[in-house]
């Protein structure tokens, strides 16, 4: 605490805080406090006595960590949850995912499943996303009314959707959101080019030039499965990942979605431009992606973030399953039972994370002059119990519904297991109302008709 420092908005007392930093320390007995929006202290419960607090919580059977960063999503697409299950990528896209949101997407659809998709996180401990998705204008104010804090990858094409005519259209929206945004605290525009396969290398040059002038990050599908790397060497000679490289989109800013397919090379050419891959476990396990080489990437210094992918290749937007599944699916792939261990997969879940969207001084762990984006963990239930370790717990033990409090930059998402800033019966009502229509095959108010969209 800094000297001097007696008064708080918000004083916690859990019975463990897991910092983050450094990596595999847990705190019992100690206390933390929240001012303007920012952790002021975290000390010893015994120091924190001369604290005086706006709001005092005790919650003696809970974990406190930071907010978990879920730094790859397609928000909306919740309403699409279970639409199409059991298909290998490019089908489960081109024969069911496109045809349904060519048919669907607009302002509404957008609307409607961004605040499902907010809700499904704040419940279950998100408190910052990276969302790539049709209409991000309309996110933009979904996530400012719901409190989360967000980076919206504007997307870009080398064709026609419901939201742009071409690249020159989505450029100008996009940067014209991010003008419009930039002094919003908790709102990211950044350039969302879809592929290689659907974005040509006139565009991805012409981003590139941008992203240096304006310093903005680059968030992409790169990688994906192995088939798609195969199809860029046979029709350009090279790996998508050399493409990106060669044309100057290579670098600390660029976030690289999924790197199912990365082999020595690849990983070297990662660790020394200083890109960050976004692993999506279970959206790749369930697709038959393939499996990104954390511990490798790990190994060569390349930073990995995880992220969820969206709720119809999932099919949750669940960071504690992704955590468990990463884990788990590590040791599997690597033969190495010591592989991503708890207390290293908990930063992939929260700074790795904060560190691939650039907002590693800001949020991630849990240090004074953070913002305090919070979440709290009961570990209480029969399902945690007896707690040995509260990392392995938190990795290994919960699912999601643990969660009971949530907090960004120091406002209450979540209290006692109930949203504070979303009508959760209203939103799961306006779900079901899609539901019946899309599969109805009836349209309505909100609904668009693009040719193609993104997973």
């Amino acid at each position: 605490m800094e000297k001097g420092t007696t008064a708080a908005d918000l004083l916690i007392h859990p019975r463990w805080i897991v910092p983050v930093v450094p990596e595999g320390a847990v705190l019992e007995g100690h206390s933390l406090a929240v001012k303007e929006g920012a952790i002021s202290a975290l000390l010893p419960r015994a120091e924190a006595a001369g604290i005086r607090a706006g709001e005092e919580l005790e919650l003696p059977s809970h974990a406190l960590m930071p907010g978990l960063v879920n730094a790859h999503g397609h928000a909306a697409m919740a309403l699409l949850r279970g639409y199409a299950d059991d298909l290998p990528l490019m089908p489960w896209l081109q024969e069911h995912i496109w045809p349904a949101e060519g048919a669907w997407v607009g302002e509404g659809f957008v609307r409607d499943g961004v605040r499902l998709a907010a809700l499904e996180m704040i419940e279950s401990g998100t408190t910052t996303c990276s969302d790539m998705y049709f209409f991000p204008e309309v996110a933009a104010r979904e996530y400012l009314a719901a409190g989360l804090r967000a980076q919206l990858a504007f997307p870009v094409f080398d064709f026609p959707t419901a939201w742009g005519s071409g690249p020159d259209d989505y450029l100008a929206k996009g940067l014209a959101l991010r003008d419009e945004l930039r002094h919003e605290e908790r709102i990211n525009v950044v350039f969302g080019p879809h592929a290689p396969y659907t974005v040509g290398e006139e565009t991805l040059a012409r981003i590139a030039t941008l992203a240096a002038e304006l310093d903005l990050p680059v968030h992409i599908h790169l990688h994906e499965t192995a088939a798609e790397v195969l199809q860029a060497v046979e029709a350009n000679g090279e790996r998508p990942l050399d493409t990106l490289h060669r044309l100057g989109l290579l670098g600390p800013r660029t976030q690289c979605v999924h790197m199912t397919d990365a082999g020595r090379q690849d990983i070297e050419l990662l660790a020394a431009t200083g890109a960050h891959v976004v692993h999506c476990p279970q959206s790749n396990m369930k697709l038959a992606s393939g499996t990104c080489p954390v511990t490798r990437l790990l190994g060569a210094g390349v930073n990995v973030a995880l992220g969820t992918d969206g709720a119809a290749s999932n099919n949750d937007l669940n960071l504690f399953n992704e955590m468990h599944s990463a884990a788990l699916l590590a040791k599997l792939g690597s033969g190495d039972a010591s592989a991503l261990p708890a207390a290293r997969t908990l930063t992939l879940a929260t700074l790795g994370g904060a560190r691939a969207l650039g907002l590693e001084q800001r949020i991630g762990s849990l240090e004074v002059g953070k913002q305090a984006d919070l979440v709290a963990v009961d570990l209480g239930g029969p399902a945690q119990q007896p707690v040995y370790n509260p990392l392995s717990t938190l990795v290994y033990a919960c699912n999601g519904s643990e969660v009971s409090h949530s907090w960004v930059a120091g406002r209450a998402l979540l209290a006692d297991r109930k949203p504070l800033t979303l009508d959760r019966r209203a939103v799961l009502a306006k779900a079901e109302d899609w539901r019946s229509r899309i599969q109805a095959g009836t349209p309505g108010p909100g609904t668009g008709n693009a040719a193609k969209e993104t997973p």
